[in-house]
Parts: C-alpha cells; sequence; structure tokens
C-alpha cells in the first residue's frame, strides 16, 4: 500500500501533540514528527502577517489520507488549517509494511 506524508502547521507544540495523539489513537497514522518552531510570513485576509508556529509530519498510507486530513481540520484551532499530502514515491520496505501495519490493524 502506498504512504503519504502530511505537512500540517500549528500553533504551538501542545496543538501538535494533541492532534498526534488523536490520530495515533485512532490508527490514522504511523507516526509524527513535531519540529517545535518556524516563523511564518503569509498573507492573510489582505494583510501581511507573521507567526511563531510548528511543523508537524504525519506519516501514513495513501487511503487514509482524506480521513486523516478531515480528522486534522476536526482537530485544528485554524479556521483553515495547512494539510497538504506529499505522496512517497519510495520507502525502505520494511518501514513502509511498518506504516501499513499500524494504520491497518485494529486494536
Amino acid at each position: 500500500m502506498a504512504i503519504s506524508l502530511l505537512y500540517v502547521t500549528t500553533k504551538d507544540i501542545e496543538e501538535a501533540r494533541r492532534i498526534s495523539l488523536t490520530l495515533l489513537d485512532r490508527n490514522l497514522i504511523a507516526c509524527a514528527n513535531i519540529l517545535p518552531q518556524m516563523e511564518s510570513i503569509y498573507r492573510w485576509k489582505g494583510e501581511i502577517e507573521s507567526s511563531q508556529e510548528c511543523i508537524l509530519v504525519l506519516k501514513t498510507v495513501r487511503a487514509k489520507v482524506e480521513e486523516t486530513t478531515a480528522a486534522v481540520i476536526e482537530l485544528h484551532s485554524y479556521e483553515t488549517p495547512c494539510v497538504l499530502e506529499i505522496p512517497v514515491g519510495h520507502a525502505a520496505e520494511g518501514y513502509m509494511n511498518w506504516i501499513n501495519g499500524e494504520v491497518t490493524s485494529t486494536r
């Protein structure tokens, strides 16, 4: 089964952890990587904004991308959260098998 990464930004590390733990509990992701601080500069509602954010990288199977995206949007504090799918063209077979096993298991 093909795997994908979801790139998500969050307002802080607490939100990133909360989203990650919920998605793990729902078997939607195998792993989350949290990069705790970055600066985002963007245009929002006609104004240039700047904020400190976290990067959240979620590892899942392509078949669960839509469900995982919907869950991130449900759990996220932003009006319009950044959730971008990055399809993985190749991965080490063992790692790919682990991700597939984690998100397709019934616990």
